[in-house]
């Protein structure tokens, strides 16, 4: 197949493009490099079947050729990024989504949404299914995202419904691994370089916040069994395993060998206090379920980011 990944500069975009070319598929990659690095897709620029492109897709373009998927990955995801880049946020899961969804709908093509788990907000239902509608603050410091997301759900469906396009809208929890920023303001990298650097650990909170934490390659293997399902109401991915912020900073400083002490900041403003996907749905519709435990993974995590 031929497919046009946006936000294929970015920490998951990129993976997601290793693994279509892995898969013998043509990419078309979109990036305006506003959050992703042209690093993360270097090593595959002499790739006969791979074409990176530098578009800003809030503003429309077509793509010559045929194209039987589009994969819209496009958005600021960490809180520090979408926090600098709050109307740029909501532009990108608007007018962005929008006109991906015109871009396939042009060319007949599918069309996959990568949404969030933040669509559940501080969720009141634990673990947190697809059927739960959500705890979302629409007008928080947090809300460009969380309703960015939910907004470019809600078009996704009416695009479906009224247009016939065949999608899908992959809900991704926590992910981490190899191409993350160091200085995103995420957890996974933020822990990472504290303790490599041996600067204190910061924890938001008492630390008895949960989240769960899945592998970039787990997570790209459920994005691309979605991209070929008939399933057009909104899946979860993620890993179920649950750890609380405390104990997974123990286990970074563990696996790093480092003396950083931990310390506790004020909790931000609508921080989830809990997060764990119910992967019931994924699991029955495509097989699928995390492979890569949490200390492997991280220890991949780690000899990446080692100097």
């Amino acid at each position: 197949m031929r497919i046009l990944v946006t936000g294929a500069a970015g920490f998951i975009g990129s993976h997601m493009c290793d693994r279509l070319l892995a898969e013998g598929h043509a990419v078309v990659a979109v990036d305006n490099f506003l959050t992703g690095s042209e690093r993360n897709v270097t090593h595959l620029g002499g790739h006969a079947q791979f074409r990176l492109m530098r578009h800003d897709i809030t503003q429309p373009f077509d793509v010559d050729g045929p194209l039987d998927s589009v994969l819209n990955m496009a958005s600021p995801a960490s809180p520090k990024d979408y926090l600098q880049h709050p109307i740029a946020t909501l532009d990108v899961g608007s007018a962005g989504t929008r006109n991906m969804l015109e871009l396939a709908r042009a060319k007949g093509a599918r069309f996959l949404l990568t949404s969030t788990s933040e669509c559940y907000g501080d969720p009141l239902e634990h673990p947190q299914s697809e059927t739960y509608w959500g705890n979302v603050n629409p007008v928080g410091p947090r809300s460009c995202y969380d309703e960015s997301k939910r907004f470019a759900e809600a078009l996704t469906m009416a695009y479906h419904r009224t247009h016939g396009v065949r999608t899908n809208i992959a809900r991704i929890f926590n992910t981490y691994g190899p191409r993350m920023k160091l200085d995103d303001g995420r957890v996974v990298p933020a822990f990472i370089d504290q303790a490599l650097r041996g600067e204190a650990m910061t924890i938001f909170g008492d630390g008895s916040q949960t989240r769960s934490f899945c592998y970039v390659s787990d997570l790209v293997d459920g994005v691309y069994r979605l991209m070929q399902s008939d399933e057009r109401y909104p899946v979860n991915l993620g890993n179920p395993n649950e750890t609380t912020i405390r104990e997974f900073a123990e286990q970074i400083r563990r696996l790093t060998g480092s003396c950083s002490p931990i310390v506790n900041r004020a909790l931000p403003e609508d921080d989830p206090k809990r997060r764990r996907p119910d992967i019931s749905k994924a699991r029955r519709l495509l097989g699928w379920e995390p492979r890569v435990g949490l200390e492997a993974g991280l220890r991949l995590t780690l000899d990446y980011f080692r100097p």
